[in-house]
C-alpha cells in the first residue's frame, strides 16, 4: 500500500487480512412507525438465489443455473436450521431463481436464512430475500405542494423516502420559543408544557411562570423594546415552528410536519421584546427532564430541544451549564445559526459545545441571504429566502396582536431551518431510540448531501432526511448501484451513508469511476475495494477537493485494496475515491467490483 501526506487527511495505513463481506441491510427494521397511508413490509414468503453458474445476458437472455439434487439437499439443510422449506418457483431476467418458502419469515430471518445458504454453497453467487415494496408515502395535506422543502431535489430535505421508515412515532420534541397557539393542523399534537417567563411585561399574559405554555402574542409597539426599537405585529413563532416539526398530516388539510407522529412540548420563553437567559437555561433543564425549583416535573421528557433562538456574544456559562444537563440526560439539541450573514462564532446559543447548529440554505440549495455560516456549523437545512414561493410555509395564528384565526404563512430564517433538522432527529430516534446526542450530530453530519449551489462554512451539507434515516438504523449494508458517467471528480457518485456498498464494474480498459464522501471533521474514512474475480486487478485512489492525492492501494490481481483517511480539520472536507482499471475483466458482469465506505 502507499501512501502520501495530505494537509486536509491524515492517512491511515491498514492491513486487509480477509475479503470484507457487505453486511445485510437493516434499513427496514421500524415496523412500529410505518406511516400511516400504508404498512411497510417488514415479512416475505420468497427468496432470490443467483448462481455463478449462471448465464449471463449476451445476445440471448440470462438463462438460470440448474437446481442439481445436490445443490436441492444443501438448500433443504440450510431451510432445515430454519424450519423452513424452499421450492422453486420460477427464474427472472437475471438469471437469478426466486424461491418460496412454506411460511412468511421477517426480513431479518430470511436475511440469516439467505447467509446460511451462501455458507454452504459456495456456488451461490448471491441470495437475499425477496422484499415487498410499497408506494412511498405522499400526504394528501391540501397545500404540501407548496412545501418545495420537503420533496424537491434541489433544495428539499427528501422526505417522502424517510416517510416509509419512520415517522416520528413515540419521539417528543421541545419547542423553547413563544409558546403555540391552538390550531386544527397540531390538534392532538400538543403536549403539556409551561411557560418559563418571570417577567410580566415580557410575558404579555397578565401573570408570571405557569403550567400554561400558549402564546398571548409578542407585538410591540415603536419604542416598547428600547429607544427607537419598531413596532411590530405578533410573531406567533413557535407555532410555526411547532407546524414544521409536526403538523397533522395526510388528513386532507394544510400542511404536513417533518415528524409528523411525534409529539410538541411548547416551552414559552420569549415575549414581548424577547426572553431572559435565565428562563431559556431552566426551560432547556424542565424540557429535557431535569428539576427546576418550584416547577412540576415534566412528565414528558423531551429526547430532542428545538431553539429557533439567539443573540451575540459567547456562550454564557448558565446556557452551556443547562445543555450539558440536557445531553447527559440523552436529550439532543438543535440550535438555529442566526439570520445576521456572519461567523456563527459570535451568536449563542449557537456557539455552545455539544449543540447541533443549523444554518439555512434557500430553493437552489445555496446559503440563504442572510444565514450565519461558521466552523461552528454542523449541517443546513431549508429556510427559505425572499421571493415568491420561496418561503417555508407552516402553520400561524392570523392576529396581529392578540391571537386570532388559524392561519398558514410562508416564513424564512435559520428558525426554519432548524426545526427541519428537529425533525429529522425525532425521525431517526424512532427508529433508533438508543442514540447518543453523539452519535445522532455524527450520523446526520455523515449522512447530509453536498450543497447543489454556494454555501460555504455551512457544515457537512444539507440534511438528507432519508439518509439520515437509514443511517439511524446502522447505515451498514446499504447499497448503491454505480451511475455513469462518473469519470471525473466533476461528476463524481455522492455517497452519503457510512456503510454503503457501491456496486460497480470496469466498462473497459480505460474507465475510471470516482465517488465522493463530505468526511466529517474527525472522521476516518475507510475504504475498501473487492474485485469481481480472481484475475481482476483494479487499483484504490483518495483524492482531497484540489485533486491532491492523498493516500492509495495497488495490490495485485484477485486482491482487495483498502486504505483509509482521517479529516483533522475543523469541517467537513470532500474526499474522492477514485476506482481505476490496470488489468483483467471488464464489462457488466467480468468487470463487476464492490466499494464498500465506512467513516
Amino acid at each position: 500500500m502507499q501512501s502520501r501526506h495530505s494537509l486536509s487527511f491524515t492517512v491511515l495505513k491498514l492491513c486487509v487480512a480477509a475479503v470484507i463481506g457487505a453486511g445485510s441491510a437493516t434499513a427496514m427494521a421500524a415496523v412500529a412507525d410505518a406511516a400511516p397511508a400504508q404498512q411497510f413490509v417488514l415479512h416475505t414468503d420468497r427468496m432470490i438465489v443467483k448462481y455463478k453458474d449462471s448465464v449471463p445476458a449476451g445476445k440471448g437472455p440470462a438463462k438460470a443455473a440448474a437446481i442439481s439434487a445436490a445443490r436441492q439437499a444443501i438448500i433443504d439443510r440450510a431451510g432445515q436450521q430454519f424450519g423452513m422449506k424452499m421450492q422453486v418457483l420460477h427464474s427472472i431476467a437475471t438469471g437469478a431463481h426466486v424461491f418460496k418458502l412454506n411460511q412468511t419469515m421477517s426480513l431479518d430471518q430470511a436475511k440469516a436464512l439467505a447467509a446460511e445458504l451462501m455458507m454452504r454453497d459456495p456456488s451461490v453467487e448471491y441470495a437475499e430475500p425477496d422484499r415487498i415494496m410499497t408506494p412511498l408515502f405522499i400526504p394528501n395535506d391540501t397545500r404540501y405542494g407548496e412545501q418545495w422543502h420537503y420533496f424537491e431535489a434541489t433544495g428539499g430535505l427528501n422526505l417522502p423516502p424517510a416517510w416509509d421508515k419512520s415517522t416520528g412515532t413515540g419521539i417528543k420534541v421541545a419547542v423553547i420559543d413563544t409558546g403555540y397557539r391552538p390550531h386544527a393542523d397540531l390538534s392532538g399534537q400538543i403536549l403539556p408544557g409551561y411557560d418559563f417567563i418571570s417577567d410580566l411585561a415580557v410575558a404579555n399574559d397578565g401573570n408570571g411562570r405557569d403550567s400554561d405554555a400558549s402564546d398571548p402574542g409578542d407585538g410591540v409597539n415603536a419604542g416598547e423594546c428600547g429607544a427607537g426599537s419598531s413596532a411590530s405585529n405578533s410573531s406567533w413563532h413557535g407555532t410555526h415552528v411547532a407546524g414544521t416539526i409536526a403538523a397533522l398530516t395526510n388528513n386532507s388539510t394544510g400542511v404536513a410536519g417533518v415528524a409528523f407522529n411525534a409529539k410538541i412540548v411548547p416551552v414559552r420563553v420569549l415575549g414581548k421584546c424577547g426572553g431572559y437567559t435565565s428562563d431559556i437555561a431552566d426551560g432547556i433543564i424542565w424540557a429535557s427532564g431535569g428539576t427546576v425549583s418550584g416547577v412540576p416535573a415534566n412528565a414528558n421528557k423531551a429526547q430532542v430541544i428545538n431553539m429557533s433562538l439567539g443573540g451575540s456574544g459567547a456562550c454564557d456559562t448558565t446556557t452551556q451549564n443547562a445543555i450539558n444537563g440536557a445531553r447527559s440526560r440523552g436529550t439532543v439539541v438543535v440550535v438555529a445559526a442566526g439570520n445576521s450573514n456572519v461567523n456563527a462564532s459570535n451568536a449563542s446559543p449557537a456557539n455552545c459545545a455539544g449543540v447541533i447548529t443549523v444554518a439555512a440554505t434557500n430553493r437552489s440549495g445555496s446559503k440563504a441571504s442572510y444565514s450565519n455560516y461558521g466552523s461552528v456549523v454542523a449541517v443546513a437545512a431549508p429556510g427559505g429566502d425572499s421571493g415568491t414561493g420561496n418561503g417555508i410555509l407552516s402553520t400561524l395564528n392570523a392576529g396581529l396582536k392578540a391571537p386570532g384565526a388559524d392561519s398558514y404563512a410562508s416564513y424564512m430564517g435559520t428558525s426554519m431551518a432548524t426545526p427541519h433538522v428537529a425533525g429529522t432527529v425525532a425521525l431517526m430516534l424512532a427508529v433508533n431510540p438508543s442514540l447518543t446526542p453523539d452519535e445522532v450530530a455524527s450520523k446526520l453530519k455523515s449522512s447530509a448531501r453536498p450543497f447543489p449551489g454556494t454555501c460555504s462554512q455551512c457544515g457537512a451539507g444539507i440534511v438528507d432526511a432519508a439518509a439520515a434515516v437509514a443511517a439511524a438504523t446502522g447505515g451498514s449494508g446499504s447499497t448503491y448501484n454505480e451511475v455513469e458517467p462518473n469519470n471525473t471528480m466533476g461528476t463524481a457518485n455522492s455517497v452519503t451513508t457510512s456503510g454503503t456498498v457501491v456496486n460497480g464494474n470496469m466498462g473497459s480498459t480505460t474507465d475510471t469511476d470516482y465517488f465522493l464522501v463530505q468526511l466529517p471533521a474527525g472522521k476516518t474514512l475507510t475504504s475498501t475495494l473487492t474485485p469481481g474475480s480472481s484475475t481482476a486487478d483494479y487499483d484504490l485512489y483518495i483524492y482531497n477537493s484540489a485533486g491532491t492525492l492523498v493516500t492509495s492501494s495497488t495490490n495485485g490481481a484477485g486482491a482487495v485494496d483498502s486504505t483509509a483517511v482521517i479529516n483533522n480539520g475543523t469541517t467537513s472536507a470532500s474526499a474522492y475515491i477514485r476506482v481505476v482499471y490496470y488489468s483483467g475483466g471488464t464489462g457488466s458482469t467480468s468487470g463487476k467490483y464492490t466499494l464498500k465506505l465506512v467513516w
